[in-house]
């Protein structure tokens, strides 16, 4: 059974699409970064400057929340967005990766995941019916499906079991979002590792159950970049063209732009605020490490032409002497900076599909990031 659609395909470029996305928080522009506050926090900004860094809207983690501070104390708080004031659009994760990458203990069933808190100990359990209470309790505008998600490399047998199991998971989770509100939104999650036959049947098998949009997940778990991208070639052409597409935990402005080639519109990762609490700025010249000594005694900024105040006006010698010094301003200051670039990256492909030039876009971001650091002057 189908569900309502709340994606408008604005302009396509070849596979690579811009669309809008309209949840009961506000509209979001596609292909869109989601910067990652998993704990209802994002770690070293507030929130106003994550919005004037130009993102739409932003993601929360169904298994930090439930922890702590609880999901029945959030809602009774008025639900995420009132209780952290990001006044915006927000998609949780089902909590199924971290249960993987976080927990003690951990034991998969049919009927659900059951695992021992890394925070204290505590046993839990979570349900594709609880993941999905967690998730409306929470009020998030864009709830995941439960899934079980296998690190890579992993044996056939394994990604198979995992597969067919996050299917029937899906089935359930569909069912147990059936009493949420109107302009609610529900993904699926396909998964079958890196063997193509079992993410062809995932996606087929996510698109017969039918969710408001499809997610695939299970990479960026240790396998190279040539095979996402292959990985993604097999799925994207079997989702349905006018619904959104969701790249889970992806990535580095590389894989964002290689993957919005192959026509994904929605991305998630940590990498922009951990780089920045270690030191790395991301620019329209690649990375730049701000620990290296080169940098101490050079004035120039990070780059003179971006539009984010900080990239353009702070010395590239004061955010070393942060860095260095263990400063919070520095983690701070490369956080922002790099949630803007992130945001000016997908604005800039947003553009470039609407002018039908997203070719030449992605050949000018790439000749740009191969120059390197600035040559001192």
């Amino acid at each position: 059974m189908s569900l309502p659609n709340h994606f408008d395909l604005v302009a396509a470029d070849g596979p690579a699409r811009t669309g809008r996305l309209m949840t009961p928080h506000g509209v979001v522009r596609t292909p869109a970064f989601m910067p990652v506050g998993t704990a209802g926090a994002m770690k070293g900004m507030h929130w106003r400057e994550v919005r004037d860094a130009g993102a739409d809207i932003v993601l929360g983690n169904t298994y930090h929340l439930m922890l702590r501070p609880g999901a029945e104390r959030i809602a009774a708080l008025g639900g995420l967005q009132t209780f952290t004031g990001w006044n915006g659009p927000m998609l949780t994760d089902s909590g199924g990766f971290q249960v993987m990458s976080l927990a003690q203990l951990r034991k998969v069933s049919e009927s659900a995941v059951t695992f021992r808190s890394h925070i204290d100990g505590a046993s839990l359990e979570l349900s594709p019916e609880r993941a999905i209470e967690v998730q409306r309790l929470l009020g998030s505008d864009i709830a995941m499906q439960l899934d079980e998600c296998v690190r890579l490399p992993a044996e056939r047998g394994d990604i198979e079991r995992a597969m067919q199991l996050s299917l029937r998971w899906g089935e359930r989770s569909k069912r147990a979002f059936e009493s949420a509100p109107p302009g609610y939104m529900l993904f699926g999650i396909a998964q079958g590792g890196d063997v193509p036959e079992l993410r062809r049947a995932s996606a087929r098998g996510m698109v017969d159950t039918g969710f408001h949009g499809y997610a695939i997940g299970g990479l960026a778990v240790g396998e190279p970049q040539v095979v996402m991208l292959a990985m993604i070639d097999e799925v994207a052409p079997i989702l349905p063209r006018d619904r959104p597409r969701y790249l889970m935990g992806v990535g580095t402005p590389e894989d964002l732009l290689e993957a919005v080639a192959r026509g994904i519109d929605m991305f998630d990762c940590v990498l922009p605020t951990r780089n920045g609490r270690h030191g790395v700025a991301f620019t329209r010249f690649g990375p730049v490490n701000l620990r290296n000594a080169r940098h101490a005694d050079d004035p120039r900024p990070l780059d003179e032409e971006s539009p984010w105040p900080s990239t353009r006006t702070c010395a590239r010698a004061y955010l070393h002497h942060l860095v260095k010094s263990g400063e919070t301003l520095g983690a701070m200051l490369l956080s922002e900076i790099n949630i803007a670039y992130y945001q000016h990256l997908m604005q800039g492909m947003r553009d470039a599909i609407s002018q039908r030039i997203f070719a030449s876009f992605r050949d000018r971001t790439r000749a740009d990031w191969a120059k390197g650091h600035i040559a001192p002057r």
